[in-house]
């Protein structure tokens, strides 16, 4: 694997794994209970946005840990995909 491939399959990996943890640890204007007028109070609170990077950058380097030793080191590749599942007779 070249380094283009590697940083280029992490970036889409990040972004992926970006739009999965959005949702964790957001809380709404009335969990808070500070509820701005003319909002929703299902809106957000405030921004989560560093928790959220921070939680995304390390999930994604552990899926990407796994991916790479399982390439690299154990010589997992597209055509093995058929032979992961189970035979057909």
């Amino acid at each position: 694997m070249s380094w283009i491939s590697i940083a280029a399959i992490y970036f889409i990996l990040w972004w992926v794994v970006l739009f999965a943890m959005l949702p964790f640890g957001l809380k709404t204007q009335e969990e808070n209970g500070d509820v701005t007028l003319g909002t929703e109070p299902s809106a957000p609170g405030g921004s989560h946005m560093l928790g959220a990077v921070i939680r995304t950058t390390i999930v994604s380097g552990v899926i990407f840990g796994i991916f790479y030793v399982a390439v690299v080191y154990y010589g997992f590749s597209f055509d093995d995909v058929p032979r992961i599942g189970p035979s057909q007779g």
